[in-house]
């Protein structure tokens, strides 16, 4: 008599990633970008477009979605509740 065990493997949630891109001056993309990397690490693939001949923009996108835009007058994400705001826009995206 021989006893077999099935193990049934846990079934892997399929996540999409939610894409992220913002166009931006350097220094504040670059410190947005690391800010979301910690904060959902391997869910988001972050681009950037940078504004060589136009300054003073700053909009972030998520999954095509304009959540935040400093040319309409949300400046910056230099504040605990901008950031927020743009992490609660991904959160929906992912579905938290």
């Amino acid at each position: 008599y021989t006893r077999r065990w099935i193990q049934s493997r846990p079934t892997a949630a399929v996540r999409m990633t939610v894409k992220v891109h913002i166009t931006y001056w350097y220094f504040t993309f670059t410190k947005l970008k690391a800010l979301l990397e910690d904060e959902f690490p391997g869910e988001l693939e972050i681009t950037g477009e940078g504004t060589p001949s136009t300054t003073g923009w700053f909009e972030v996108e998520v999954n095509k979605k304009l959540v935040h835009s400093k040319k309409n007058g949300d400046g910056f994400v230099d504040s605990e509740s901008k950031f927020k705001a743009v992490v609660t826009a991904i959160e929906q995206a992912i579905g938290k």
